[in-house]
């Protein structure tokens, strides 16, 4: 491991550990990854890829020459023509790991080899009983309060298709019922969460362009867009699996919308008149505030001269002051047990 060893997040230093595991092998790394220790691998393994669902990972992977970062929803077959090595950081959902499982003993194929690292409370330790359809898995190494496993696939993998792991549920909001469809992992996937009710049912009258910012599985830019058909609607996420999901939403209820990966404002160039959102403070298993920070920090430049923000935020975050000193001013619109609606106008 090299000196830059901190940066590592523990999983990772877990790995560096068992890099004899990987020596001249050809690596594909996916999950729940948030560092640039495949940078690392690559300098003993023969070939390292990586597969992130996370927009952000992509774009700092990108930077390498020495790997290359596959981005989405769904990995193709053409990615992983040399793959003999998978290295999989575990996903803190259960439906998620069982979801990339699948698709990669899928594409990889029988005699693939498989590491598996993760935090202990991210659930790593249910690893063994999840791979048990394709192949046996044993606990090597321990520490950090992670554990690191490796097994083979043994049983050739029933063929990957995208569509059966899309969950739907019914949405009645007011008069109007939508069938939200969720991929594992995403937010709200299979619920309609409390935050995003007391949101939609607060929100000003919307008109001309509107950002609906974190929009995992699209059902708030789908209530937005069947209440307000004349709005013409973006929904961005970091989120892969949240951008098809939302994608798919949209469709299933005949709505019309446009969908953009994006980390932050990173690939949203244009002003809106309405930035909504249920802003996420969760990522992976830490609390995580940056994203929505800089949500709010840069919003003056990505709203038109009347433009309005609104979030939904649980009421122990901080983001009234924020609000305050970015756009001058915040009124709170409703407020429960739990959440509040912050408004702002430029």
């Amino acid at each position: 491991m090299s000196s830059n060893a901190a940066t590592f997040s523990a999983a990772s230093q877990v790995v560096a550990r068992q890099s004899d595991f990987f020596i001249d092998r050809h690596v594909l790394v996916a999950g729940e990854l948030d560092d640039l220790y495949p940078v690392e691998l690559a300098k003993v393994a023969a070939q390292v890829q990586v597969f992130t669902t996370h927009y952000g990972q992509h774009l700092a992977l990108n930077r390498f020459d020495s790997i290359s970062s596959h981005f989405g929803a769904e990995l193709s077959a053409d990615d992983v023509k040399d793959i003999d090595m998978v290295l999989l950081y575990w996903p803190k959902a259960k439906a998620e790991a069982n979801y990339l499982m699948a698709m990669l003993m899928s594409l990889c194929g029988k005699d693939t080899e498989i590491c598996i690292v993760g935090e202990n409370r991210s659930g790593v330790r249910s690893a063994e009983k999840m791979f048990t359809p394709y192949g046996p898995l044993n606990k090597y190494d321990s520490a950090r309060r992670c554990s690191f496993y490796w097994g083979r696939c043994q049983e050739t993998a029933p063929a990957f298709n995208l569509n059966d792991w899309f969950r739907s549920y019914p949405l009645t909001v007011g008069e109007h019922t939508l069938t939200i469809r969720s991929l594992p992992g995403v937010f709200s996937h299979g619920e309609f969460d409390q935050g995003s009710r007391l949101l939609i049912d607060n929100l000003p009258d919307l008109t001309g362009r509107v950002l609906d910012f974190g929009c995992g599985a699209g059902v708030i830019g789908a209530v937005l867009k069947t209440r307000y058909p004349d709005i013409q609607i973006d929904l961005a996420d970091v989120s892969a699996l949240a951008i098809a999901s939302a994608r798919e939403t949209f469709r299933e209820n005949h709505l019309e919308g446009h969908f953009v990966a994006t980390d932050v404002y990173a690939a949203l160039p244009d002003q809106y008149d309405f930035l909504i959102s249920n802003p996420p403070f969760h990522a992976g298993l830490k609390t995580f505030y940056a994203a929505t920070e800089q949500f709010i920090e840069q919003s003056p430049a990505h709203l038109t001269s009347q433009g309005e923000l609104v979030i939904v935020a649980n009421n122990f975050l901080q983001y009234p002051p924020l609000l305050e000193r970015t756009l001058g001013n915040v009124d709170i619109r409703a407020k429960n047990n739990k959440f509040s609606i912050y408004h702002a106008k430029k």
